[in-house]
This record gives structure tokens, sequence and C-alpha cells, in this order.
């Protein structure tokens, strides 16, 4: 016994002063202003596709209130996976917009809207959204000008809608085309413990519609509540300052 612990602590020494070492040179940067707001407070994060337009489009930078539903695994990079459940855990609220990981995909952050929370019965009928077998409150705008968002030429108006949930949070959304893929599903009855996303662009998001690849996503899976637009750059690279606010 005395021989093996002698053999085993002047190896294992050295590799413990180097711990302590670097543990200590950290605490400045882990209790710096930066790292505690980005890690605890708010996450940046630029949006690469049109599935949320037109709320947020391509070039869009925003921040995501990792506060706003409590802390999990996905909270924070490099988290181990034995890591489960949420510290001060909060639901969305309906219309919320928000970053998540997929249970298919946990590498990726995705970007939607929470249409339907646990026991929520969720479907499209030509377009528009029923919620829990009553159709949401949807108001037709003039039509604008939707661009790449749509996959179509700048000149090619779509229709827009503003939509209006049951709680009052109010947004636009794009209807590129006319009685699309996903205008038409069964219902969808969230399960306890999960929330169901729609983008804002209906005809081109990969949303909970896609039970495949999406579907239902678990609240542990949850990342933050995007809040604001804090830049933006528009397809030539230029500053897209009207784009910058409060995100609804």
């Amino acid at each position: 016994m005395t021989t093996l612990q002698q053999t085993i602590r002047p190896a294992a020494r050295p590799r413990e002063w180097k711990a302590i070492v670097v543990l200590i040179l950290l605490i400045p940067v882990l209790w710096s202003p930066p790292f505690l707001f980005r890690f605890f407070l708010y996450q940046p994060f630029n949006i690469p596709s049109g599935s949320m337009a037109p709320t947020l489009m391509v070039g869009d930078y925003v921040f995501a209130a990792k506060y706003a539903y409590g802390y999990g695994r996905y909270s924070f990079p490099f988290a181990p996976s034995l890591i489960s459940g949420r510290v001060l855990a909060a639901e969305p609220e309906h219309g919320d917009v928000v970053v998540f990981r997929t249970p298919k995909d946990t590498s990726v952050d995705y970007v939607k809207r929470v249409v339907g929370l646990p026991g929520d019965r969720i479907q499209m009928r030509q377009g528009q959204l029923f919620l829990n077998d009553r159709p949401v409150t949807r108001v037709a705008l003039a039509n604008g000008l939707a661009g790449p968002a749509c996959g179509l030429d700048g000149s090619v108006k779509v229709k827009r809608w503003r939509e209006t949930l049951p709680n009052g949070n109010s947004y636009i959304t794009y209807d590129c085309v006319e009685n699309g893929y996903y205008d038409n599903t069964n219902v969808y009855t969230v399960p306890p413990g999960h929330f169901f996303v729609l983008g804002d662009n209906r005809d081109n998001s990969s949303d909970s519609r896609v039970m495949a690849t999406i579907g239902f996503i678990p609240m542990d899976n949850l990342v933050g509540r995007v809040t604001r637009i804090f830049w933006s750059l528009d397809e030539d690279g230029e500053p897209h300052m009207e784009r910058l606010g409060k995100v609804w």
C-alpha cells in the first residue's frame, strides 16, 4: 500500500497543481462582465435563413435572453450530456420567438415562434392556424415584396397576414404559396413537457409540422427567448438600421 501511494502521488501532484493554476487564472474571465453577459444573460445569434421572415431576416443579429425560461443543458456551451431538467424553469408563452435545439439534432440552434404549449391542439387549415379547434385571428395586409425569403424574384409580391394569438401576441406572416404543402395538416396534440413551433414564413419553414425532423420540442431543449435585433445587414452588406429594435 505504501509503495503504491508513493508511486501515484508524485505523478498526480503536477496535474493537480496545473488544474488549480488554470482555475485561478480563469477566475477573472469567469467573473468578467462580458462572460457573465454572454453565458448567463443574453446570447447573440445571427439569422442564416428566411424561415422567420418577415420578423427575422437573413443578416439580422439578435439577442436571446437565456434567463427567460431558466437554465438547462443547452444554456451553456460544452455542457455535459448528463445534465437534465432546468433550474428556475418557466414555460414560454404563446407567440414567443425562441431559440432551441431539436431532439434529433442537438448540435444546431433553431429559431421559431411558439404557437402550442402542453395540451394544446394545433392544426393548419387552408393556410390558417387553428389553436384548440378555433381559428387564430388573422387580418389580410397589403401584399408585400418577400424576395429571397420566398425564393422569388425581388419584384414579386406575396400575401401577408397579421396574426394575433388569444393572449394578444401579434405578428406578420408570409403566405408565399397558395395551398402549400403544410397549409393543411392533421391535428397535433402537444404532449406534456413540450411545445410546438412554426416559422412566420409559413411556406418556407421546417418546423413542428415536420414530425420526422423537428416535431414537438422538449422544454429542456430551450436556449432562450429572442428579445431584440441589435444589428442587421442587407444583401449588399450595408447596415439595415431600420430593422434594429424589439422582436415581437
